[in-house]
């Protein structure tokens, strides 16, 4: 099965395993969740929104691995490039 990405793109998916054989379908999947605000930013979004469409993503992942059978998620969400200060104009996710 085909998914689109936030930004367009086409993922591959497995199917669905409902006779619960495991069969194709990977026990742990690892997602490295990057760029949100970058790609806002590409289409003149203020970055919240970007980080507003990276929660959706994360929803729509968790549920369809949940329906294929994955056992493991892990997501990793905290880039090391988030670490730097910002303007405080731009800490709006933050809450600062």
């Amino acid at each position: 099965m085909h998914r689109p990405t936030m930004s367009g793109e086409t993922i591959l998916t497995a199917k669905a395993d409902p006779a619960g054989t495991g069969e194709g379908v990977p026990t742990h999947v690892a997602i490295i969740m990057d760029g949100n605000g970058r790609w806002a930013a590409r289409r003149g979004l203020p970055r919240v929104e970007g980080h507003r469409r990276g929660i959706e993503a994360i929803r729509r992942t968790v549920r369809a691995a949940v329906e294929i059978g994955i056992r493991y998620l892990t997501l990793y969400s905290f880039s090391s490039e988030n670490w730097r200060p910002r303007p405080r104009r731009s800490r709006t996710s933050w809450g600062s």
